[in-house]
C-alpha cells in the first residue's frame, strides 16, 4: 500500500527576518525555503516596528558603536543596507503587522519560531519581545527551531511569565547549550529531562542547499574577512599570516583596517559566493564560521564574549573547537587551522542534520 502523503500544513516562521545582517537574512531564508522543501506552505511573519526599524538602519550605519564608522564607508554601507532590504521583501512574506500587535498577524496550522537570538532579553531592541515567547499569536501549535537566548546567561535565569508562555509550545528546540541550562525547568514537560531539550544546526546548515555553490571567477587566492572590531592580538596574527601566504584579505559587510580589499556594499547572493570561493575564512561572527562550515572551508574565529555562546556549542558539537581560538595562539597554530577542517566533519554534519530533521518531523507532524 501506498503511503499517505504529508499534510501540507501553513506554516509562519517568526524570526529577526529584517535586520540588516546576512546571517539573520540567510537563516530566515533557509528555514522558511527548507520547509517549504519538505511539503509545507511557510512563509515569513513580517513584524513590523517604526522603533526597530530605525535602531536597525543606525546601527547598518554604525556597526561598532562606541567606535564610530568613518563617514567614507556610508556610501557603501547604504547600498548593502538596500540590497538586504530588496532581498528581503523577495522573501514568501505574510501581510505585514505591528511587532506590538501579534494578533494582527494572519492564522497559522503552525508557527516556528527562530532561528535566531529571539529570546535574548538583553538584544538592544528586540530585547525579549513577548511575540516571541508566541504570545497572542494566532495558531494551536507553537514549535522553536534553533531558538535562542544569545548573551543572556544562564546564570540570570528566565523569569516565570517567560517560561509560562514557553510551556505553550508543542516542541521547542536549540541552537546552544547556554539556552537549553536556562529552559532546564521546561525539558521534563517536554518529555526531554535526561538529556534536556533537542539541539539542533542551524539552518543555514540544516538546509544547505538552499545557499548556492558558485563562487567568483578570477578571483584568485583569497580569505574573507568578516566581522569587526577584532582584537588587536587576532588582527596582527591574520595580518602576518596573510603576508606569508600571499593571500589577499577581502573584507565583507564591514570596514576593516587589515583587509587588502572591501566589498562593504556586497548583497547576500555575493555573500555566499564569496565565501564559495574563499581559500579560508577568518571571523568572530557566528555566520562567519556558519558560512565557512556551509562551504567546507578552513576557519579561525575569535569570538567576542556577546557571541561566545554561539559559536563554542557549534564548533563542539561539529568537533570544531580548535578553530575557536584565544589570545596566546601562535603563529603556526592559527596558519595549521586555517590549512584544512577535520575529515570527520561530514559525518559529523549528516548525524546533526539527521536528528534536526527527526525533531522537525516529530514538531510538524
Amino acid at each position: 500500500m501506498a503511503s499517505r502523503p504529508r499534510t501540507i500544513r501553513k506554516v509562519g516562521v517568526l524570526t529577526f527576518h529584517r535586520s540588516i545582517n546576512y546571517g539573520s537574512y540567510w537563516q530566515a531564508r533557509c528555514l522558511v525555503e527548507g520547509l517549504r522543501a519538505r511539503g509545507h506552505d511557510a512563509e515569513l511573519l513580517d513584524h513590523r516596528s517604526r522603533c526597530v526599524d530605525w535602531r536597525e538602519a543606525r546601527n547598518a550605519f554604525q556597526p561598532t558603536l562606541p567606535a564610530r564608522t568613518d563617514p567614507r564607508h556610508f556610501a557603501a554601507l547604504g547600498r548593502k543596507t538596500r540590497a538586504m532590504i530588496a532581498a528581503v521583501d523577495a522573501l514568501p512574506l505574510s501581510p505585514p503587522f505591528p511587532l506590538e500587535d501579534p494578533a494582527a498577524s494572519p492564522r497559522y496550522d503552525a508557527v516556528v519560531v527562530g532561528s535566531d537570538e529571539v529570546w535574548n532579553f538583553r538584544h538592544p531592541w528586540f530585547s525579549g519581545a513577548s511575540i516571541f515567547f508566541g504570545n497572542r499569536l494566532n495558531t494551536d501549535r507553537l514549535v522553536s527551531y534553533a531558538a535562542s537566548f544569545g548573551n543572556h546567561d544562564a546564570a540570570d535565569g528566565v523569569d516565570n511569565c517567560s517560561l509560562d508562555r514557553l510551556r505553550r509550545f508543542h516542541a521547542i528546540s536549540v541552537r546552544d547549550e547556554n539556552s537549553r541550562a536556562l529552559l532546564a525547568p521546561l525539558a521534563a514537560h517536554h518529555g526531554s529531562a535526561s538529556d534536556g531539550l533537542p539541539l539542533v544546526l542551524d539552518p543555514c546548515l540544516q538546509f544547505p542547499r538552499v545557499v548556492p555553490e558558485a563562487a567568483p571567477t578570477g578571483a584568485g587566492s583569497y580569505a574573507i574577512v568578516y566581522g569587526h572590531s577584532f582584537p588587536d592580538w587576532f588582527a596582527a596574527q591574520l595580518r602576518r599570516w596573510a603576508d606569508r601566504t600571499g593571500t589577499r584579505l577581502v573584507a565583507i559587510g564591514y570596514p576593516s583596517d587589515i583587509a587588502d580589499e572591501a566589498r562593504i556594499d556586497a548583497d547576500p547572493a555575493e555573500f555566499a559566493s564569496l565565501f564559495a570561493g574563499a581559500r579560508a575564512v577568518v571571523t568572530n561572527f557566528f555566520h562567519g564560521c556558519v558560512f565557512a562550515i556551509r562551504h567546507n572551508r578552513p576557519f579561525v574565529c575569535a569570538a567576542s564574549p556577546y557571541r561566545r555562546n554561539k559559536v563554542q556549542d557549534l564548533t563542539r558539537v561539529l568537533g570544531l573547537e580548535h578553530h575557536l581560538v584565544s589570545e596566546g595562539v601562535s603563529d603556526a597554530d592559527i596558519a595549521d587551522r586555517l590549512g584544512a577542517l577535520p575529515t570527520t566533519l561530514a559525518d559529523r554534519l549528516a548525524e546533526q542534520r539527521a536528528a534536526s530533521a527527526r525533531f522537525l518531523d516529530h514538531a510538524l507532524a
